[in-house]
Parts: structure tokens; sequence; C-alpha cells
């Protein structure tokens, strides 16, 4: 993949270009907002990495331009600015995805081939019985009723409607929701399909996710 990163820290940047090289991508940088725009609208890029505040010109002013200019690659914020209004404020300005500061590499990067799976699918809508996810606004909604989920929430719920009705095994799920091609000895699966069902289920009066014990999990409409 070609990827843009727009971040002022030097050794952020280094970290990010470092681990994205290592992965076999070619990485461009703009140390300030005004020479990654410039660079944003005159290349190709597969992903955009941008800071939230930058010199010159600062992320969502950046972002803001892009989609402007009908440039519609996926983009990454990345910022210090954790709170949930900071989070909305850069979706509603065109990011696809938000990481706050300190952040892992590893997550990064998994983040990164999500953005990438999705912009590559041409389904803009996933709808399983009262159930609709709009991948463009990023917005849930179950029997008129709106779902607030994380961004690693958002991604196991596309990836459970994506194969609606078919049993997906926990090692599944890592590789294709956290990009994770080993065991990470954690419960991280078995959490955030708890916290996910909490959200999807609870008080609609039918299940739509299913446990299937020793398999795995599913996601279909009720018979």
């Amino acid at each position: 993949m070609n990827i843009l990163v727009i971040e002022d820290d030097r050794e952020t940047a280094n970290l990010i270009a470092g681990a994205l090289a290592a992965q076999g991508h070619a990485v461009q940088h703009a140390p300030d907002g005004r020479s990654g725009l410039s660079l944003a609208q005159s290349g190709k890029y597969d992903v955009t990495i941008v800071d939230r505040m930058l010199p010159e010109l600062d992320g969502l002013s950046v972002v803001k331009s892009l989609r402007a200019a009908g440039k519609f690659a996926p983009v990454l914020f990345l910022t210090n600015l954790g709170g949930i209004d900071d989070r909305v404020e850069g979706l509603e300005a065109g990011g696809d995805d938000y990481l706050v500061k300190p952040f892992a590499l590893s997550e990064l990067i998994a983040r990164i081939h999500a953005l990438v799976r999705r912009s590559n699918s041409n389904d803009t809508t996933l709808r399983v019985a009262d159930l609709e996810m709009d991948l463009i606004k990023r917005t849930v909604v179950r029997d008129g009723h709106v779902i607030d989920l994380q961004p690693r929430e958002f991604e196991l719920l596309e990836c459970l409607m994506r194969h609606a009705g078919e049993v997906l095994t926990r090692t599944m799920l890592l590789e294709k929701v956290w990009d994770f091609h080993f065991d990470p000895k954690t419960n991280i699966v078995e959490t955030h399909m708890s916290r996910l069902r909490a959200k999807v289920d609870r008080g609609f009066g039918t299940e739509l996710i299913r446990t299937l014990r020793g398999a795995g999990y599913c996601l279909r409409a009720p018979f």
C-alpha cells in the first residue's frame, strides 16, 4: 500500500514509517498540515494518517479540504485528544477512524488494514433483519434506535454482518478484525463480543448474535 503520514513529531513519524515499511508498505511523510495537504491532493494514497494538532494547518482542516476536493481515501486520525466530542468532531470532519496517543503500533497497523478492507468493498450498507449498518456514515441502527459503537466494536459487527449466517471461530475473528495471525492468549474476542451483544441485542426482544459453544459466533436473522 501507499501510505501518507502527516505528523509533526519526528520521533512518532519515524516509528510509524518504520513499522509500515517493515510490513512492505511505501510511506511518505509530511511534517505539517500545509505540505501534507499538498501531497495528499497531488498523490494517490491508499490510507492517510493525520495528526490532529499540526503546524500551519490543523488536521481537521486538512481532511475537510481533502473531502471537499473529492479525495475519499480512508483517513486515520492520530491525536492526544481522546474525549467523545473530539472523536465525533474528527469523524464528522471526514475521518474514518480515530486512534488516541499513545498507541500500540500493532493496533495502528490493524486499523489501517481494516480501513482498506472496508474501502475496497462496494457495499455501503449492510442489513440483517432490523439491524442496519451504514459504512459511509459509520452508523448502526436497529429497529429505528441508534446504537453507539466503539471503532473496534463497529469492525467486529461489520465482520459478523458481512458473514451473516456463517459461523466465525475465535481464530477467524482475531485475523479478520484484529489482524492477529497468532493467539494473543487473552479474552479480547470474548470481551468485545460481550459488549457488542449488550448493545445490539439487549432490549430488542430477539437475539441476532448467537454463541455456538465450541464452534464460534454467528449473526443471523431470527427464524
